[in-house]
Formats: structure tokens, sequence, C-alpha cells
């Protein structure tokens, strides 16, 4: 059984229809890219998953249970879904060491000592762990964004939920970042990507799924993708540097 399964989902603000018969799986182990143009509905997509937003209707799947509807334990349901930020969503006033045992501590119930124990052993992993008591003004973009991940794993989900995670970032911090991507890979961790970073979705996934004014195009190779003339919108974004804006 696939970890998430998205069925028919729709999502209306007022009368703008924002996401239209959305479906996708998501299997254990695996990472998968969404991609798009600016407005697309790929971050509206992850809001959905996470109940950041409500559906208008459709149904979301997680482990066979669907987490869409009424009376879901949504707090639960984000111990589960670890969501990384566009820009860190890191707390300015708390160090590296305070923002990852935060959510252990207040949400897992850890005393201290085990959190600290926790967040640590998470950080060095990332080799954060020498930068425990700065504060995220003191860090690069792509520290923060190793912190922010590193918050997000410490909880132990079942998926790893990442919102333009190159978006902040210059080149080479991205590349730094697709590397980290495929070694959490390696390890078995399950990524769902939102991305409009060509290179980074190219590194971490052989396959994307293509949104454009909220529905999902293509699912398919990115070589055919770049190579598909027969679609003017897939040809435009993936053909040439203006369809990457």
């Amino acid at each position: 059984m696939s970890l998430i399964q998205v069925r028919d989902l729709k999502k209306v603000f007022g009368e703008q229809v924002v996401l239209s018969d959305i479906n996708f799986d998501v299997q254990d182990g695996a990472v998968r890219v969404l991609m798009g143009a600016s407005g697309s509905g790929k971050s509206t997509i992850l809001h959905c998953l996470n109940r950041l937003e409500d559906p208008t209707s459709g149904s979301i799947l997680f482990r066979g249970k669907e987490v869409a509807g009424p009376g879901v334990n949504v707090r639960a349901l984000r111990k589960q879904i670890g969501f990384v930020f566009q820009q860190f969503a890191l707390y300015s006033h708390l160090t590296v060491l305070e923002n990852v045992t935060l959510a252990l501590k207040v949400l897992e119930g850890m005393k201290k000592p085990e959190a600290n124990e926790k967040a640590l052993d998470t950080l060095a992993k990332f080799d954060m762990s020498i930068h425990q008591h700065k504060y995220p003004a003191q860090l690069s973009g792509g520290q923060q964004q190793r912190v922010a991940i590193a918050r997000a794993l410490a909880m132990d989900p079942a998926v790893l939920v990442l919102d333009e995670p190159t978006s902040a970032l210059d080149p080479i911090m991205s590349r730094d970042v697709a590397d980290l991507i495929n070694r959490l890979h390696e390890a078995g961790i399950t990524m769902l990507c939102v991305t409009h970073d060509l290179a980074l979705a190219q590194n971490i996934s052989d396959t994307v799924m293509f949104l454009d004014k909220g529905v999902i195009r293509a699912d398919e190779k990115i070589s055919i993708l770049m190579s598909d003339t027969s679609d003017p919108d897939i040809q435009a974004f993936f053909g040439n540097k203006d369809g990457m804006k």
C-alpha cells in the first residue's frame, strides 16, 4: 500500500479553483518531486496534506486512513508528516538546539536532557551540532535549511515534506541540499518535494509531476519532459529558462 494516496483532490478559494482532480501516490521510501510555475498550486497540495488548508473535496489517505475529513487528530498527523517550510520558519529568538528541541518537548513530552540528546544526535547527522548555541541570524542560508530539516526529522516522521527547499539559496548551497536529500533517500526517508529548481529535481529524482493551473499535466521522467515538444506548456517550462521562473 502507498504511504500517501491523493484522489480527486480539489481546493477552491472563493471563486478561484486552485486545485482540480489531483491524483498521485507516494510509495514508502520514495522521493516524489512536484514542479510547476509560481501559482500553479504546488504549495497548496502540501498544505492540504498537512491540514494547514482543508481540501474542498477529494480524499487524502495517509497509511490507509483519511486525513482530509472531520474528526482527524491533526496534531498526531503533523507529527508523522515532517514539514520543511520555504523560508525555514526557524524561531529567531531561539538557538539552533532550542529550535530542534521545542517540538520534542511540547509534542512528545520529552524532558530537557532527553530532548537535547535527541536533537544533538540529529544535528550531528547534518554537521550542525557545533552550531547548537548559535541563533538563526548567525547561520548561512544552507545552515538554516539543515537546521529546519533536522528539526523535522527529530520527530521521526513517516514522510518529509519540503516546500521549495532551495528557493532562498545560491547554486552551491542548492547542490549541498540536493546531496543532503540524496543521503536521506539512501537512509530510507520518504520525501515529497515541491520545487521550481530543475537542477535540484534532476539530482534527487528521475521523474517529476508537472502541475499547471491546478492540474497535474504529466508524471514522467525529466528527460522526456525536457524533450517534449507536443505540449507547449511543458515545453515552455522545461525547455527554456523563462519557464523556470
